[in-house]
């Protein structure tokens, strides 16, 4: 691929459109910074040699136009000394460089504008590498702090999973609860019932005890003289 060529990708790259599509912008600024720096090496030494081509190309055209004017005046020197003859020969002379020059004005509007259009892309490309150079460290930033907060989200995700396994126990432990509250109510369900008869029997063996206590109380004070 020539320069020129090279020129026309360049001019038409727009570096916000490739960042925006790169899966990695951080990369992608360095990648393509190299990049641009190559090319502006390349670029400058191009545009060196064809500013030299526009140089001597113009040059050449105003020393044909100094020719012109130089045998216009010996023609009109000639005639104003009445030497016809010799103003014709000039102004022959003169036509020849008139002629020379169209072809040399050709030439030179060519270089003219490959010289401007290299100047173009080079202007393009200074712009762009600075431009990524302002960007670079602001971008870098932004993916740092976009990583970090793709770190930030995995341990929220890990502390919600935390959250549910806690709520299960939860969940567990209250049915451990009902179970157990269960049984109780089964064992209460399976005693028993209260028979009135043994309360009272105990009831009465009870006051018995109490009266022999008494009884034989009364009988030992007597006997002391109490």
């Amino acid at each position: 691929m020539s320069m020129l060529e090279r020129f026309a990708d360049i001019i038409k790259a727009n570096i916000n459109d490739l960042l925006d599509k790169a899966e990695d912008p951080a990369k992608m600024v360095d990648q393509y910074l190299r990049e641009l720096t190559d090319d502006l090496a390349k670029v400058k030494q191009e545009t060196a040699g064809v500013m030299a081509q526009e140089t001597r190309a113009r040059n050449m055209l105003e020393n044909n136009k100094i020719e012109i004017q130089k045998y216009e005046d010996l023609a009109r020197q000639a005639l104003k000394a009445g030497n016809e003859d010799d103003a014709r020969t000039f102004i022959a002379k003169k036509q020849e460089y008139e002629e020379k020059g169209k072809s040399l004005k050709g030439t030179y509007d060519v270089a003219h504008q490959s010289a401007q259009k290299m100047r173009q892309m080079h202007d393009k490309l200074v712009s762009d590498i600075e431009k990524l150079r302002a960007k670079r460290e602001e971008i870098k930033a932004k993916v740092a702090v976009a990583k970090t907060q793709q770190d930030v989200n995995a341990i929220t995700s890990g502390s919600d999973k935390a959250g549910e396994a806690m709520a299960a126990f939860d969940r567990m432990e209250e049915k451990a609860e009902t179970m157990l509250n269960q049984a109780n109510a089964m064992e209460e369900l399976n005693k028993k019932p209260a028979d009135k008869a043994e309360k009272l029997e105990e009831k009465y063996e009870k006051e018995g005890k109490l009266s022999s206590v008494d009884a034989e109380l009364a009988k030992m004070k007597a006997e002391m003289g109490l």
